[in-house]
C-alpha cells in the first residue's frame, strides 16, 4: 500500500505545530520535546523516502498525512528492528507517533487514527536495582570532599532526591521560594506543569539550610565583580551564567554525574543515577508499610499502575529471600 502526495499541510509543518502544542500547552520537558521531534522527523523522512522517493522536490511539502495507514507504521517499526534497535526504542518511537496521530485526529487533519491499530511491542519487565535502606543511609551520610566538589550542596541534592523522591528535572527546577519552611514542604513542578507538595524531612531540611549558608556566601563573594543573583535553589560550582539566561542553575546532567560519583565512592553499583534514588524512596516507603496511594501522591504518578511497580519490586525481593531460606524451595 502506497502513500501518495496530497493537498494537505506538509508533515514537517505538522510536526513543528505538534511540538509547539507539547511545549506551550502541555508543558513538556526539554527532553520530551527533543525525543518527540527526533522520532517524528525520522518517521516523516522514512515515509517520504520509502513511499514518495525523489519524484519531486516538493514531494514532502505536498504529502498528505491522511493517507498514512497502520501498515506503514508497522513497516516503519520493522525498519527500526532491522537497524538493530531494541523493542524499548521501537516502543518510544511508537509512543511519539501515537501522540502525534491523536493530535492530528483531534485537529481534523485525519479522519481515522491509524496509529491506534498498532500494538505496542511487548517489553520485558526490568525491575530496577534498588540500594537497601542501610546502603542509602551510608551514601547520604558520608558526602565529603573526597567524593563531592561542593559537599554541602551535594549532600542537599542527595537528601532531596532520596528524602523527597523527586525527579532529577524537578530537583534542578526548584527555586528558593519553592521551599516552604513554615509548612515543612517543597513545591515541586512535575510533568505536564503539574504541581504537588512533598514533605521536607528533618534531615533534608537541615542539609538545605547548611547549603543555603554557603550558597549565599559564594554569591556575596561574586558580587564584588557585579550584580549577582539567581532564583535557582541549586547552583553550579563556578556560578556560570549567573547573570544570563541559565542563572547558574545546575543541570540534570551535572546532577547525574554528582550522584554517580558519590555512589561509586561509597561502594554502590556504577549504574546508579538520580532516578535510582527515586526508586529507593518509593520502595523503602512500601517496605516500611506506607500505603500505595500515598506513595503515588508523593511521587506524582498519574496512574496507580506506575506506582505498583514497587510492589513487583518488593515481591521479587521476598521471592529471593524465600528461595534462599525455605526448605521446600530448594
Amino acid at each position: 500500500m502506497s502513500v501518495s502526495a496530497g493537498p494537505g499541510t506538509s508533515p514537517a509543518k505538522l510536526v513543528v505545530d505538534f511540538i509547539g502544542v507539547l511545549q506551550n500547552e502541555r508543558g513538556a520537558s526539554a527532553h520530551t520535546l527533543r525525543a518527540y521531534r527526533r522520532e517524528l522527523e525520522n518517521f516523516a523522512a522514512w515515509l517520504c523516502a520509502s513511499h514518495l522517493g525523489a519524484r519531486a522536490a516538493g514531494a514532502q511539502k505536498n504529502f498528505d498525512v491522511a493517507r498514512i495507514e497502520h501498515t506503514h507504521i508497522r513497516a516503519y517499526l520493522g525498519t527500526l528492528y532491522d537497524r538493530g534497535l531494541s523493542k524499548a526504542s521501537a516502543a518510544r518511537a511508537l509512543a511519539a507517533i501515537r501522540s502525534w496521530f491523536k493530535w492530528l485526529a483531534r485537529t481534523g487533519h485525519i479522519e481515522q487514527n491509524a496509529a491506534a491499530l498498532v500494538s505496542t511491542p511487548k517489553l520485558p519487565k526490568h525491575l530496577p536495582r534498588v540500594p537497601s535502606i542501610e546502603q542509602m543511609n551510608r551514601v547520604v551520610d558520608s558526602v565529603r570532599d573526597d567524593a563531592a566538589s561542593w559537599p554541602a550542596r551535594d549532600r542537599a541534592i542527595l537528601e532531596l532526591l532520596y528524602g523527597c523522591g523527586i525527579r532529577n528535572a524537578e530537583l534542578t527546577g526548584l527555586n528558593l521560594d519553592d521551599v516552604h519552611w513554615a509548612n515543612e514542604a517543597v513545591l515541586v513542578r512535575g510533568k505536564g506543569q503539574k504541581q504537588r507538595y512533598v514533605p521536607l524531612g528533618d534531615a533534608a531540611a537541615l542539609a538545605v539550610r547548611v547549603y543555603l549558608v554557603e550558597r549565599a556566601a559564594r554569591l556575596a563573594a561574586a558580587r564584588s565583580e557585579g550584580a549577582v543573583q539567581s532564583p535557582a535553589l541549586f547552583l553550579n560550582l563556578q556560578l556560570r551564567g549567573v547573570n544570563g539566561k541559565t542563572q547558574a542553575r545546575l543541570t540534570t546532567r551535572s546532577v547525574g554525574r554528582i550522584v554517580k560519583r558519590i555512589a561509586i565512592q561509597r561502594g554502590l553499583s556504577s549504574d546508579v543515577h538520580p532516578h535510582t534514588l527515586r526508586h529507593a524512596f518509593g520502595t523503602h516507603l512500601l517496605e516500611e508499610g506506607a500505603d500505595l496511594r500515598a506513595i503515588q501522591e508523593l511521587l506524582g504518578h498519574e496512574r496507580l499502575s506506575t506506582t505498583q511497580r514497587y510492589t513487583q519490586l518488593t515481591t521479587a525481593q521476598l521471592t529471593q529471600v524465600y528461595d534462599k531460606t525455605h526448605p521446600r524451595a530448594k
